[in-house]
């Protein structure tokens, strides 16, 4: 009888001291893991870390929003899970790259998005075999301006926030459309985020053209055939002027002299159109003494004078004649009784300070 209450005596013993070697609960986690050969592995703090959604830090402000591109002098917010040694604030230097201590060369980030930066600094973290599993998440907390300035012939010309990349056409509905005196071309210069995100050897310029920073777009193959390729990427920091239409006047003796704005078309403005936008010609007018006066480099005077009769173009005996820029159609009064290059002076004189009138053709 002893011998038996002895034995259950070491049997009860035994499995005490075994349930004291197993932990509580198998759901805790250990937060005191070493790492491996120089190598953190963030998995083995937990296992589950794929399954789980990368949430931001709260200093991420503005920069949180999808899309958001890198540009130099950013300060981006960089949080590696369980590695305090490397979770800090990077500024992106004017190169476009960030510089992580125990890298042997800078990681690029400019024009990248938030989550394509994590990824990239992941990666090279891995490479250099540092971290063994990173999960990293990137948020901006200073940034300069992240903008589009736009100017020239729109309705509503001034600077608009764009935090990613947008098209030419969104562009000009942020500023209202184009004005009427608008031209043929708007012309787009790359800032650093464009020229980051669109690399060195991308063709950025049109055809023709050799300034890889400066995309020059048919406004009217855009407007009218829709062609995709017109519509390119506007990126922060992009510069868009929409070019004003080449203008021409029309004075003497006329009922509503001025300058008149060309609107791009496929004929260019004619004689007649230019007269009608002047609302014809006054009854003392003298009409088959009418001229074009134009600016020619090679005369003595830098302008010549090309005559026009009206009488005849008006009855279909005459052809009409297309305008150039910055033309002037004058029309003489038969009342005055200055000269006639006395009265051409004068209207040289005045053209400076006419008032333009817009035109649509």
């Amino acid at each position: 009888m002893r011998v038996t209450l002895l034995a259950v005596l070491l049997i009860f013993l035994a499995t005490s001291r075994v349930r004291a070697q197993v932990p509580a609960s198998t759901n805790s986690k250990s937060t005191d893991i070493q790492p491996i050969d120089g190598r953190i592995d963030a998995k083995r703090v937990d296992p589950n870390l794929d399954q789980q959604e990368a949430k931001p830090t709260p200093s991420g402000g503005q920069g949180q929003m999808e899309g958001y591109l890198i540009g130099p002098d950013d300060v981006l917010s960089v949080y590696i899970m369980d590695v305090p040694e490397l979770s800090r604030d990077y500024r992106v230097d004017a190169n476009g790259a960030v510089t992580v201590a125990m890298l042997t060369k800078p990681v690029s980030a400019a024009g990248l998005t938030l989550s394509q930066f994590s990824d990239h600094l992941s990666a090279e973290l891995k490479a250099a075999g540092l971290v063994s599993d990173p999960h990293i998440t990137t948020s901006v907390t200073q940034s300069r301006l992240h903008a589009v300035a736009i100017t020239g012939a729109v309705k509503k010309p001034q600077v608009y926030p764009v935090f990613t990349h947008t098209t030419l056409l969104d562009l000009l509905s942020e500023a209202e459309g184009l004005s009427d005196d608008v031209g043929n071309t708007a012309i787009v210069r790359r800032g650093d985020v464009a020229m980051h995100s669109l690399g060195p050897d991308s063709k950025v310029s049109r055809p023709g053209q050799s300034d890889p920073a400066t995309v020059m777009v048919d406004l009217k193959q855009l407007l009218e055939s829709g062609d995709p390729h017109a519509n390119v990427d506007i990126y922060p920091g992009d510069r868009v002027t929409v070019t004003r239409a080449a203008i021409i006047y029309v004075v003497g003796a006329v009922n509503k002299p001025g300058g008149f704005a060309m609107r791009p078309s496929s004929h260019g403005m004619t004689v007649l159109q230019a007269l009608a936008l002047a609302e014809d010609t006054k009854g003392t007018a003298k009409r088959d003494q009418s001229m074009i006066i134009r600016s020619d480099a090679q005369s003595p005077e830098g302008r010549k004078q090309i005559p026009v009769d009206l009488k005849k173009i008006l009855s279909g005996k005459s052809s009409d004649p297309t305008l150039q820029a910055e033309d002037i159609l004058f029309v003489p009064d038969s009342s005055s009784k200055r000269a006639l290059h006395r009265g051409l002076e004068s209207v040289l004189q005045a053209v400076t300070g006419v008032t333009i009138y817009s035109a649509r053709f």
